[in-house]
């Protein structure tokens, strides 16, 4: 019998300091990507937001430095200097340990958007290096950090002075570490949009956004007098809109609420919610609170003005949001997230209070403006309509499709009904679909072959979406329905493969190809791209054969010009994959379906107003936003050469 492994006190691990941050990154930023990256910046702008919040801070300056390292400055109060408790500078704790910081005093902080007290010292665990400037109390400290660990000496205990000054502050600059991302360039357009969000929802702060990167340098200032008003203005300037911005705000158990709601003709819903200025991506109790309470409003006026008569059944209350776009802000003393990164409140009060502003403040305003409320009425009547013949539309066009295996010759699906361990394949071409089909593993990998590119969902009507077959195909092997803007009968609890990997040849075919997917995923079944269930899988772009030893599959240029500079006396050959098609079954299965080699990139949405805007623009029907777009990302285009 096999003696067993030694299991006692020395197999228990204890993560010192900021180590766990380094070995578990994605827990405090949500992922090593490009959005975890950018998270960094907003971390430290959080950090200065927040003394804004208490009074002290009027202006923030954020620079992309040539270094590649981002600079933020604040004109707060300077962190605390003094020695604390602990028997160390009240910043290095700030900076160097988990859970501390200002934000647990109540005295310090009314409300703040950094309560986990985590986000300085996690930026300082997954930089390079960190330095800081402190303005306070007449005087200008600096202290430095080596991936967490400070490397200055301190003066008889307190931090090294570099002089005299009248004024306060804190200036941050960071230096990410390329141990850590996936890339270490920030993105100037996610980070602008991010800022400007920023300023909408302070009015009274100026933001300044500086990129010395470029050749010239870019300088923007975002300071928004209209607060959300102007927000919810600036998500619909290329709309047609239906009302002009409605404005409900008041406050209730400590808790601060504002909402402006605006309505367009487009029948989809965006309501974006906000807690002390962090967005909360997947929701949370303000926005049920909002969604419940304008439901019970708006029904009540239909019924009121004979919009609704007593035999039929209220306005559900997608159809009263059609056509809406809001931005809910709360302002809340203790928030409760689920999670670092803030996706979601939790907090029961939350839902209660916003509930109570839209229950009185509604009615005071749509008693004094009833054009604006005949205009929301008719949207909702308008929805309800035409959700009752779209149901019946999709019950005619997807019932006819059963779901079973290799159905119409197109879906071969897997044998396992575990929806947790399944994975649907779409891929484009029969060629490549055929060696998927024999690659795949049988037991929970379904693979379902489009033919060319699918509709543009963006410039397309729903009843064409419906008609479409590859469409419907998709829709029925999913399992979950979709949500197309006139009602919503998506659930996400019915999806049948836990992961939807899109995969398309690696050449503009293939992305144009994988860029309309995601366009209908985006569009229709949004829920799958917030919930992590969408991926692109990246297969290789060459095979290299050495004389001698195996091959070796390389994922892009970058990674064939360091093979070449590592094996330049050696002579090997080199074959280009210009097509899934090109590659045989055991080639495919090795390289882009199994889990233990393949490389999957999964999609995210880091900013849904600038993600719903860029959407429009690339693939909507307006040609001289596109046309600016392009030009203007010209030399972010990486060249298949």
């Amino acid at each position: 019998m096999a003696k067993k492994e030694q299991y006692d006190a020395s197999s228990i691990h204890v993560l010192e300091g900021l180590e766990a941050v380094r070995m578990r990154p994605g827990m405090y930023i949500g992922s090593t990507s490009r959005k975890g990256l950018n998270h960094l910046i907003y971390e430290i702008v959080d950090n200065a937001v927040d003394e804004h919040l208490a009074g002290y801070c009027r202006n923030i300056w954020v620079t992309l430095e040539k270094d590649g390292s981002c600079t933020v400055t604040d004109d707060g109060r300077g962190v605390p200097v003094d020695i604390h408790e602990k028997g160390m500078p009240a910043e290095r704790l700030v900076y160097t340990t988990l859970h501390a910081g200002g934000k647990f005093d109540n005295d310090a902080y009314k409300t703040s958007g950094g309560l986990h007290g985590v986000g300085s010292s996690v930026v300082n665990a997954l930089s390079t290096w960190m330095d800081v400037i402190i303005k306070r109390g007449g005087a200008i400290y600096h202290d430095h950090f080596k991936r967490g660990v400070p490397d200055l000496e301190l003066m008889d205990g307190h931090l090294p002075i570099l002089g005299k000054t009248k004024e306060t502050g804190t200036t941050v600059n960071f230096l990410p570490d390329p141990e850590i991302f996936d890339v270490t360039r920030f993105s100037a357009t996610e980070v602008k949009s991010r800022l400007h969000e920023t300023a909408y929802l302070n009015p009274a702060l100026t933001i300044v956004f500086r990129d010395f990167r470029k050749e010239e340098a870019e300088e923007i200032t975002f300071r928004e007098s209209e607060g959300i008003i102007g927000f919810v203005r600036d998500i619909n300037k290329n709309e047609e809109t239906l009302t002009d911005p409605i404005y409900l705000s008041g406050e209730d158990e400590g808790i601060e609420v504002q909402i402006a709601i605006q309505y367009v003709d487009e029948f989809h819903e965006n309501v974006m919610g906000y807690c002390n200025n962090i967005f909360n991506a997947d929701g949370g109790t303000h926005l049920t609170g909002f969604k419940t309470a304008f439901t019970q409003v708006m029904n009540s006026y239909a019924r009121e003005l004979g919009v609704l008569k007593d035999k039929d059944a209220n306005f559900t209350g997608p159809d009263i949001r059609n056509g809406m776009t809001a931005v809910v802000s709360i302002k809340h003393p203790d928030p409760r997230f689920e999670g670092q990164t803030k996706t979601k409140l939790d907090n029961p009060d939350a839902s209660r209070v916003v509930a109570k502003v839209v229950a009185d403040e509604a009615p005071h305003y749509f008693d004094r403006n009833l054009e604006t409320l005949k205009k929301v009425l008719e949207c909702a009547e308008k929805s309800a309509k035409i959700r009752k013949s779209t149901e019946k539309v999709k019950n005619n066009l997807l019932t006819k499709q059963k779901f079973s295996f290799d159905t119409n010759g197109k879906l071969a699906n897997c044998i396992s009904r575990d929806a947790s361990q399944c994975e649907i394949f779409i891929v484009e071409g029969d060629s490549a679909g055929g060696s998927a089909k024999t690659a795949r593993d049988r037991r929970y990998q379904a693979i379902l072959p489009i033919r060319g590119k699918i509709l543009n969902v963006e410039k397309a009507s729903i009843d064409k979406v419906l008609a479409n077959n590859e469409i419907k195909t998709m829709i029925t092997a999913f399992g979950c329905g979709f949500s197309e803007g006139y009602g919503n009968d998506f659930d996400i609890t019915k999806l049948r493969y836990d992961k939807i990997i899109i995969m398309a040849d690696a050449d503009v075919d293939g992305a144009h190809i994988g860029t309309l997917l995601l366009t209908l995923f985006y569009r229709y079944m949004p829920e799958l791209i917030n919930e992590g269930h969408v991926y692109v899988a990246m297969p290789p772009l060459y095979k290299v054969i050495p004389a001698k030893g195996e091959g070796v599959y390389l994922y892009d240029d970058k990674a064939l010009e360091q093979y070449r500079k590592r094996h330049r006396d050696k002579k090997f050959t080199l074959q280009r994959y210009k097509g899934l098609g090109e590659m045989d079954p055991e080639q495919l299965w090795e390289t882009t379906l199994n889990p233990e080699t393949r490389r999957l990139r999964r999609i995210e949405i880091s900013n849904p107003s600038y993600s719903s805007d860029i959407t429009d623009v690339l693939m909507g029907t307006d040609v001289p936003p596109r046309k600016a777009f392009i030009y203007e990302h010209a030399r972010d285009a990486e060249l298949d050469v």
